[in-house]
């Protein structure tokens, strides 16, 4: 079991169902997507399991530090060619790939959040190279962290518009903080535990955009890849945190226990490794309500909780129950246990049915 064998923004299940029920070109996207991601998670393992038995010289997953951002070409290509050729490094000008330059953004964008908002230098607190290749695959419906980098496909216009997965810095966000859950919590990518790791990267994913326009827990959207969605999806995003399940036409996420899908963890896409994307809409909804109760800057005092009951008192097996008695202690600890703050959070994870 790993933190994160590999984590991709669009999830199996959801590729698998288009695959199902699209058309000739939407099913092709959608094969072809999974079979990469099958590919992928493969070698990912092989790699990881070198690296525990003392291979240090695996590719691709060494950390590589001596600059904040640094973003190359895959030029296509697949794992093997990763990272690709270097075309930006920090405090380069923008070149004319619209992509690299949207990556080296939302990468940015990732970095001065976590410094600005929780004093963390960097996804591992020390200030690790935030590496990001672009133009991965060919016409490739997704974008991921891979253990050591993040990972963008071009998309095809079917599943995600050409050029989209760069342009949401949620989206960008979102993969990144697997990295930050990797390095601290190590979250298994399975059950529970594996829906919490989800939706830590939607929560801060979600945080990010919201520092970065500035907005308010009630003016903003609470939408995951809102607007990058391609023809084979009818709606507005990926996932709604405010209202799992409705993102779009494909969304079978539950918003409280209520929905809960018990998935076995196995290798079938349609089951999503016990559900990790499915089920991480409850404790999206948990932190969609308690920053809502709260009001103001969600990013302020929820998010406060949340990154300090991620960085500090979860472990690999945790489960919903034990997110919510670690996020309540935390509100209590930073805000005192009669603070509306502390009330807020105990009355989200009731109202999604976890207490």
């Amino acid at each position: 079991m790993t933190s994160c064998p590999l984590c991709c923004i669009a999830p199996p299940d959801l590729l698998l169902a288009i695959a199902e029920r699209g058309d000739a070109a939407d099913r092709e996207a959608a094969q072809r997507t999974l079979a990469a991601s099958a590919v992928l998670r493969a070698q990912r393992e092989t790699a990881r399991r070198r690296l525990r038995e003392g291979d240090t010289t695996v590719a691709g997953v060494a950390d590589k530090v001596g600059g904040r951002r640094t973003v190359y070409d895959a030029g296509h290509g697949t794992e093997a060619s990763l990272p690709g050729r270097k075309v930006r490094a920090e405090g380069d000008e923008p070149v004319a790939d619209a992509a690299v330059n949207e990556a080296y953004d939302g990468a940015g964008l990732t970095y001065r959040f976590y410094q600005d908002v929780f004093e963390r230098d960097s996804i591992d607190g020390k200030g690790l190279e935030l590496v990001s290749s672009v133009h991965y695959g060919t016409d490739f419906d997704n974008a991921f962290w891979n253990g050591s980098q993040m990972v963008y496909g071009d998309g095809s216009g079917r599943i995600f518009v050409k050029g989209g997965l760069t342009k949401d810095v949620d989206v960008v966000a979102h993969e990144l903080t697997h990295g930050v859950t990797q390095m601290t919590a190590g979250l298994e990518y399975a059950k529970q535990p594996g829906a919490l790791n989800e939706s830590f990267s939607d929560v801060f994913g979600s945080l990010v955009k919201q520092h970065h326009l500035g907005q308010t827990a009630g003016k903003a959207d609470w939408l995951i890849g809102a607007g990058i969605l391609g023809s084979a999806l009818h709606g507005k995003a990926l996932r709604s945190m405010k209202d799992p399940g409705t993102a779009n036409d494909l969304d079978r996420q539950a918003g409280s226990m209520r929905g809960y899908a018990d998935l076995p963890d196995d290798d079938d896409p349609a089951h999503d490794n016990g559900g990790v994307h499915v089920n991480s809409g409850i404790p999206n909804r948990a932190f969609y309500l308690a920053a809502a109760a709260i009001g103001g800057h969600a990013w302020e005092a929820a998010g406060r909780i949340w990154y300090v009951t991620l960085t500090a008192h979860l472990e690999p097996t945790s489960d919903f129950r034990a997110a919510a008695d670690a996020t309540i202690a935390v509100a209590g600890d930073l805000f005192g246990a009669s603070s509306p703050e502390r009330q807020a959070v105990s009355g989200a994870w009731k109202e999604v049915g976890v207490l």
